[in-house]
């Protein structure tokens, strides 16, 4: 079952190896499925030597841009972020795996659009290969990101199929009622 026919009901996707089951192409090359989990993509790519405190640093304009205006990353239709660092070999390398409510060419134009309107620069400047001109070359960091992601394989919804949307509109109708309740007593 697809879509949000039942979002109550636990689902599980395998993917193939090539990231999606049929090729379909959109502006910036293959589109990805929407999963249990919505869409998302995952990077691994090598740190630039010498980075990984400016990485460690750039998380924490990452929390203090949020806790200062919450919405800051709105655009971008998130439902969540992971950056992890680790070793391999003797380089250090960093991934990145987002899950959000739109497809991969909408968020690469809408992580764009939001660097440039807020003058936050991207972590990616950070690692080996991220284009210098990413500002005014959209198909280079587009092809970085391609040439970087690392297709999952197995997707999992405990809440298939659901936008953040949604789920803040069910917290907040549950807040409501947890208010009226608490009125009634």
């Amino acid at each position: 079952m697809t879509g949000t026919e039942n979002f109550l009901t636990p689902a599980a996707l395998a993917i193939p190896r090539e990231g999606y089951f049929e090729r379909i192409e959109g502006p910036y090359g293959p589109l990805f499925p929407k999963t249990p989990a919505n869409y998302g993509f995952s990077i691994l790519a090598k740190v630039l030597p010498g980075r990984e405190q400016v990485i460690r640093d750039y998380a924490k304009t990452i929390e203090a841009a949020v806790r200062e205006t919450p919405g800051v990353l709105a655009p971008l239709k998130l439902h969540y972020l992971r950056w992890i660092m680790f070793p391999i070999g003797d380089d250090l390398y960093f991934m990145y795996q987002g899950i959000f409510d739109t497809d991969f060419d909408k968020y690469m134009d809408d992580a764009l659009m939001l660097f440039l309107s807020t003058g936050i620069t991207t972590v990616f400047v950070n690692l080996e290969g991220f284009p210098e001109d990413w500002k005014d070359n959209l198909p280079a960091v587009v092809r970085f990101f391609r040439e970087h992601q690392v297709p999952s394989f197995l997707e999992y919804g405990e809440y298939p199929y659901v936008s953040a949307d949604e789920i803040k509109k069910a917290l907040r109708l549950k807040a409501s009622l947890t208010d009226a309740l608490d009125q009634l007593q």
